[in-house]
């Protein structure tokens, strides 16, 4: 992603070999930029940073419980509950977002 790709020269760190075409740097995964002199041009991307939701669409959750669970139990499981609506899991797994 573009934001991957946006750090400071000095944060750079090295992707590529010298001479290397932003192609394939690119086609290697990793970001280019020739614009700044005496850094890397072919650098690795930022990580992506993801965080743990609890989604809000019952219908893709995906059971981390039992019958009758509770919420601290599932909660101890390091799970989502929420006891609605009914058919659907109410402990129940987290999704991971890209930020």
């Amino acid at each position: 992603a573009r934001c991957q790709c946006k750090q400071a020269p000095r944060e750079r760190r090295n992707c590529g070999y010298p001479g290397i075409s932003a192609v394939e740097c690119r086609k290697a995964g990793c970001c280019f930029n020739a614009s700044v002199p005496g850094v890397p041009w072919c650098f690795a991307p930022k990580a992506k940073k993801v965080r743990k939701v609890c989604p809000n669409d019952a219908p893709i959750r995906i059971n981390c419980g039992f019958p009758g669970i509770t919420a601290q139990e599932c909660e101890r499981k390091g799970c989502c509950f929420r006891a609605y609506p009914a058919g659907v899991p109410w402990c129940f797994y987290h999704r991971m977002m890209e930020e």
